[in-house]
């Protein structure tokens, strides 16, 4: 069955579920991370069928957040690179661990620690404001069109309204 696509949608969060939306894609590009790079060793890793694996690797790679480059000509074999535009899902990824290690991990606490190399210390992530540093909590912060939200869509009633629902969410009391 084929799913809708939210390629088209005035929505960035719409958008990336269309490229990286279902477990299998995630738990891919959480391999690549790791170091492991090769079709035979991300099927034995993650014991995705081999079928699940080719979708999944063509969908990042027609995104253009992989790149496939072959290491062996008899027979071909592929490892699969991330672009800078797949490397940039780091944070994404760092920020769904974070939300697993606080909300999923059992009393034995998190299965990885994400260690700092640059300053030697053990880490977590945390998003800040790239302005003043501080953290974004959801009760200080809102969303509002952007210059890049359709000019037909802007004045549509519902849009407006539904705008004006994520103001008033988020006003200080």
């Amino acid at each position: 069955m084929r799913r809708t696509s939210f390629e088209n949608w005035p929505c960035s969060v719409a958008r990336t579920m269309d490229v990286v939306g279902d477990s299998w894609t995630v738990l891919v590009l959480r391999e690549i991370f790791y170091g492991i790079r090769r079709f035979d060793d991300i099927q034995r890793e993650l014991g995705i069928a081999r079928n699940t694996l080719v979708d999944r690797l063509k969908k990042l790679v027609d995104a253009g957040v992989l790149e496939r480059h072959e290491y062996q000509s008899e027979p071909r074999r592929h490892e699969y690179v991330l672009t800078p535009k797949g490397a940039d899902l780091w944070g994404v990824l760092l920020a769904i661990t974070q939300w697993g290690d606080r909300w999923m991990a059992d009393e034995s606490g998190p299965p990885i620690t994400l260690h700092h190399t640059a300053c030697g210390h053990d880490t977590s992530v945390a998003v800040v404001c790239e302005h003043c540093g501080e953290p974004i909590p959801i009760e200080e912060s809102r969303m509002s069109m952007g210059p890049g939200y359709p000019e037909h869509l802007r004045d549509r009633p519902d849009i407006v309204e539904r705008f004006r629902r994520v103001d008033a969410a988020h006003a200080p009391e």
